[in-house]
């Protein structure tokens, strides 16, 4: 045979591609090695020297191979469609073991209220709708663009106005006189007002974008506040240092779960004891917690601590109250500064040593806030999704507004205050449940300056079940709306800035507390379905799709280990979007729940460890826990996890949520009809997200 001068086409690889291993005729499998050509099923019909025999024995050849990937592509499709089975019935098991075991929202008097009744008949006009558009459409109606084609109309009113004797069937008359009214009477307002949410939509992604930018300059520049020298070598005996009067204080109210590890973490802090004094200021309304507690602290005094016990005998203003009847203590002139921690924080020992030389020689700077980190960040995807958002509330938002206005909301904790400033700013006030943000915009109007470290952070934990998740979130946005009615005066009247003041009216409560929950319900849970019925309103595509991928991108980056979760984090904020609406409208407007106050629930799954790891690091007498006690709370957590076992646990069935995903299940349906897929598949995913997020599919788990 003569040499071949192609030699730089690739070699083709001909024979059987599929191996297959048979050990007995029940036991067999297929392992495919390369994926034939096009040329390995084609018959050699231009080699002329082929013998008649020998291209049959070929065509027989390449049959074989033929069948047997044909085999093993049907059999690869099998095993996808048996995992797809099998994992739609373990969640058609888990969604029938949580309606089982579920209780609905409206089984509390609270939970019937005006605004699930909106969305019920909103529900229900969808429902109605998409069974008359299904009618309309096996009648001839077709709508495959976003606008609907009124050929349909026009030609069967030209055939109706030619032959008077036809006559229109009464669905097609009906049909077009609600085409008509959509076109001149619904259409129009709602594409206004989704045009109104564009806008708003685009500047707050702006604003967002300018925050992401302000901290890539941060990282690039390595920008970051600078304190004085710190503290000396409390080991070396020099008090030549700056070690300024401390005041720590936890409240905390029946959390029973969590006030070993935060006492136990405060009585650690490295202070000159003389210079810091430690307030448990305990609200709980249950005498067991009560006397654990106290046991507790008098467990601490023995070993040296200087910590002491308070009770309030009348119970009024949630936390703001509790810390203002601390504050009034006459001791409290003796110090300085004063570090506040709830009753889940656990500062690290050298807290105070990274955080108080902030103050020193600055006599401007009222507050050094400490970012959070999470012990249970990896428990479930709900509080993967909570750490995405709140590495981004750190990363970005807190962190770019300390270095560029000196200013942000304090976060309740893990901060440390100057008393003066407090003082100054008219104390704790119970007039909002965001007490926290109260002094800080008060503080920030009387021109004081805060500091935030992104480099400290203090360990604490997520709410693992929607529940508290929900509980949490509504009075972290009605808060800000009642702050927003009773400080707009004195933001007005006082004596900063301009650009302080617009920055504290627009981005600081507008744009981020009041615009973002609006536009983010209306627009994607409202408006978006409403298009589907009323297809001459329409919503581009990248206003669907494109920008909230954008955003959820730019949300995700300072989290990098989460972006597998970055489609569930973006359905997932959408669906929140009900809880943020509701509390933003009942706070703005001081309805019923606005001044709710549940105290978020605590699971203290990271007690012992944490506990465990202080004796190790601090095997001093004052400083740790004896090994008794260690083994005695191991104990207790094991009798707590019996009991918890023994215990039928229920999960919430939320009404809202579930009426919002039939109502976005429907449109999308809808949008099918008329071939829209971005759309259809944005609707889709959104109510499958609220459907499991309505039977409580991303808390936690039941028995």
């Amino acid at each position: 045979m003569a040499p071949s001068f192609k030699w730089w086409a690739k070699e083709s690889h001909r024979g059987t591609p599929v191996v297959v291993k048979m050990e007995n005729p029940n036991n067999w499998s297929m392992v495919e090695l390369e994926g034939p050509s096009e040329d390995d099923f084609l018959l050699p019909n231009d080699d002329v020297s082929m013998s008649p025999y020998k291209r049959e024995k070929v065509r027989n050849k390449n049959a074989k191979q033929l069948t047997w990937v044909l085999l093993l592509k049907a059999h690869k499709a099998a095993g996808c469609l048996t995992s797809i089975a099998s994992a739609l019935f373990s969640l058609g098991a888990a969604v029938r073991r949580r309606v089982a075991s579920g209780r609905t929202d409206s089984d509390n008097p609270a939970g019937k209220n005006r605004f699930y009744t909106c969305i019920k008949i909103f529900l229900w006009f969808s429902v109605i709708l998409l069974g008359f558009e299904i009618a309309a459409y096996f009648k001839g109606w077709h709508f495959s663009a976003p606008d609907l084609q009124l050929q349909y109309l026009y030609s069967l009113d030209l055939h109706t106005f030619a032959n008077p004797l036809a006559v229109k069937s009464v669905f097609d008359s009906f049909y077009s006189k609600w085409v008509l009214i959509r076109v001149e009477y619904l259409a129009p307002p709602l594409q206004f007002l989704a045009n109104a949410c564009i806008v708003l939509f685009l500047i707050q992604s702006v604003d967002r974008l300018v925050l992401c930018l302000g901290c890539f300059w941060i990282k690039i520049k390595k920008i970051k506040p600078v304190a004085k020298e710190g503290p000396l070598d409390l080991e070396s005996g020099d008090a030549s240092g700056y070690y300024p009067m401390v005041l720590v204080q936890i409240p905390m109210c029946n959390e029973k779960e969590v006030y070993q590890q935060s006492i136990a973490a405060v009585c650690c802090l490295e202070w000159p004891k003389s210079r810091f004094l430690i307030q448990i200021l305990d609200d709980s309304d249950d005498p067991t917690t009560q006397t654990l507690i106290k046991e507790e602290v008098h467990k601490w005094q023995k070993e040296g601590a200087n910590i002491i016990y308070r009770h309030r005998v009348i119970r009024e203003g949630y936390k703001a109250g509790n810390l203002k009847s601390a504050m009034n203590c006459s001791y409290v002139k003796d110090y300085e500064f004063v570090a506040i921690f709830d009753a889940d924080f656990q500062p690290t020992p050298d807290f105070l040593k990274r955080t108080v030389p902030y103050f020193k020689d600055n006599e401007d700077l009222g507050l050094v806030q400490a970012r959070w980190s999470f012990v249970n960040k990896d428990e479930n995807l709900l509080t993967r999704l909570q750490h995405i958002n709140l590495a981004f509330h750190f990363e970005v938002e807190q962190q770019v507004n300390g270095i560029f206005l000196n200013f942000f909301g304090f976060n309740g904790t893990a901060g440390v205050w100057r008393i003066k400033a407090l003082e100054e700013s008219g104390g704790w006030l119970e007039r909002t449940t965001v007490e926290d943000m109260d002094i800080a915009v008060r503080a920030h109007l009387h021109g004081w300056k805060f500091v935030f470290l992104n480099d400290v952070e203090c360990q604490c934990e997520l709410p693992e079940s929607y529940e508290a998740y929900r509980k949490q979130q509504h009075r972290w946005h009605s808060g800000p709306m009642q702050l927003f009615r009773l400080c707009l005066p004195a933001i007005i009247k006082s004596k900063i800035s301009i650009w302080k003041k617009g920055n504290l009216i627009f981005l600081f409560f507008l744009l981020r507390k009041l615009i973002l929950p609006f536009y983010s319900f209306t627009l994607f849970c409202i408006i978006l379905p409403m298009t589907m019925f009323i297809p001459e309103a329409t919503l581009p595509s990248w206003v669907v799709c494109y920008i909230p991928a954008t955003m959820s991108f730019l949300n995700i980056l300072p989290a990098p280990k989460s972006f597998p979760f970055i489609v569930p984090y973006l359905l997932f904020e959408n669906t929140m979007s009900v809880t943020k609406f509701n509390a933003m409208v009942s706070g703005l407007f001081q309805l019923g729940s606005a001044y709710e106050w549940v105290v978020t629930k605590k699971s203290g799954r990271s007690s012992e460890g944490d506990l465990a790891s202080l004796v190790e690091e601090k095997p001093k007498h004052q400083r740790g826990v004896s090994v008794p006690d260690l083994e005695e709370l191991r104990e207790e957590i094991k009798e707590k996890e019996k009991k918890a076992s023994k215990k039928k646990k229920h999960n919430r069935i939320y009404t809202k949520e579930l009426a919002l995903a039939f109502l976005l299940l429907t449109a999308s349906v809808r949008s099918l009809l008329s071939a829209q897929g971005i759309h259809f598949y944005f609707l889709l995913f959104q109510g499958i997200s609220f459907l499991l997020v309505g039977l409580d599919l991303i808390g936690e788990q039941v028995d």
